[in-house]
C-alpha cells in the first residue's frame, strides 16, 4: 500500500513540477507617474514640479514660465498649471482675408482735366496813328485856338454826307477863342448856311484859318490880330448841335488837315 502510493506520488511529481505558474494581472503605473495629456493640469497631493513638467513631456523651464511660477519651483494642492505650447511651435500666420473680408479700396480721385487753353482775347482796334507833323514851306506856326478835345477829325465822312474840312473841337459856352497865328481879319460875322458865327484870318503866303459855329465875335473884318490873342468866346450856332468849334486851314482856299501844324498835345 505504502509501495503504489510512493509509485503513485512519484508519478506525479514531474507534471506537477513542470507546469506553469498562472499569469498575474498586469501591474498599471500609480496614478501620480501616468502622462498628463490635458492643457490644464490641478495639483494633487504627493505631486512634485518635476514629476508634473515630466509627465506632461516639457521642461521645468518651459512649465515654469508658462505659469509664472519663480525657482525653486514651489506649488501648491488644488494649483491649476498650464502645459507650455511644444517648443518650436511656430505662431499661426493670420488668415488671409477673403475677398469678402478686405476692406474695400477707397476710390481715387478722378484726375481732374488739364483747364482748356483759353481763347486769345480779340485784338483792339489800333488807334488811328496821330498824323506825321510835316509842315509845308511858308506854312504859318499854328496854337490851338482852344482847349477843347477833337470830336471830329479832317476828312471824315459827317451827318449831311460832306467830308469835314477841318477839325471840331468840344469845348464849353464861354470859352475863349484864340486867333491860332498872327494875321488880318478877312471876315468877322454869320454865315447862315451851315457855319454860323465866323471869323476868318489871312495870315499870309495864300494860308488862311477859319473858326465857326461861335457864340460871340469879339474882332472887326481888317483888324491885325497876333497869336494866341483871343478873337471870340464858344456858343452854338450854324450847323453845331452842342457847344463846338469848327477849325479849319487852308492854302490858296485848299483845305489841309491842321491836325499836323498844331503843336503835340501831351
Amino acid at each position: 500500500m505504502q509501495r503504489h502510493s510512493l509509485g503513485l506520488l512519484l508519478a506525479l511529481l514531474p507534471s506537477a513540477s513542470l507546469a506553469a505558474p498562472p499569469a498575474s494581472p498586469p501591474v498599471s503605473p500609480p496614478p501620480y507617474e501616468s502622462p498628463i495629456i490635458a492643457w490644464t493640469y490641478v495639483v494633487q497631493p504627493g505631486d512634485t514640479f518635476a514629476a508634473i513638467a515630466r509627465r506632461m513631456g516639457v521642461s521645468m523651464a518651459a512649465l515654469a514660465a508658462e505659469n509664472r511660477v519663480p525657482l525653486p519651483y514651489l506649488i501648491t494642492q488644488g494649483q491649476v498649471l498650464r502645459r507650455p505650447s511644444p517648443a518650436g511651435d511656430a505662431v499661426p500666420p493670420a488668415p488671409t482675408p477673403t475677398p469678402a473680408s478686405r476692406p474695400a479700396p477707397v476710390p481715387r480721385p478722378a484726375p481732374r482735366p488739364a483747364p482748356a487753353a483759353r481763347p486769345a482775347p480779340p485784338l483792339r482796334p489800333v488807334p488811328e496813328p496821330a498824323p506825321a507833323h510835316q509842315r509845308e514851306v511858308g506854312a504859318p506856326r499854328l496854337s490851338w485856338p482852344t482847349s477843347g478835345t477833337i470830336v471830329a477829325r479832317f476828312g471824315v465822312r459827317q451827318a449831311q454826307g460832306r467830308a469835314n474840312n477841318g477839325i471840331d473841337l468840344a469845348a464849353f459856352t464861354g470859352m475863349s477863342v484864340h486867333a491860332a497865328a498872327a494875321g488880318r481879319v478877312l471876315f468877322a460875322g454869320t454865315e447862315p448856311q451851315r457855319f454860323g458865327q465866323l471869323i476868318v484870318i489871312d495870315h499870309g503866303g495864300g494860308w488862311v484859318t477859319a473858326y465857326a459855329y461861335l457864340g460871340r465875335v469879339d474882332v472887326v473884318e481888317g483888324q491885325r490880330v497876333t497869336a494866341r490873342q483871343p478873337i471870340a468866346r464858344i456858343g452854338r450856332s450854324g450847323e453845331a448841335q452842342k457847344p463846338t468849334l469848327h477849325f479849319e486851314l487852308r492854302r490858296d482856299n485848299v483845305p489841309r488837315d491842321p491836325a499836323p501844324y498844331l503843336p503835340v498835345r501831351l
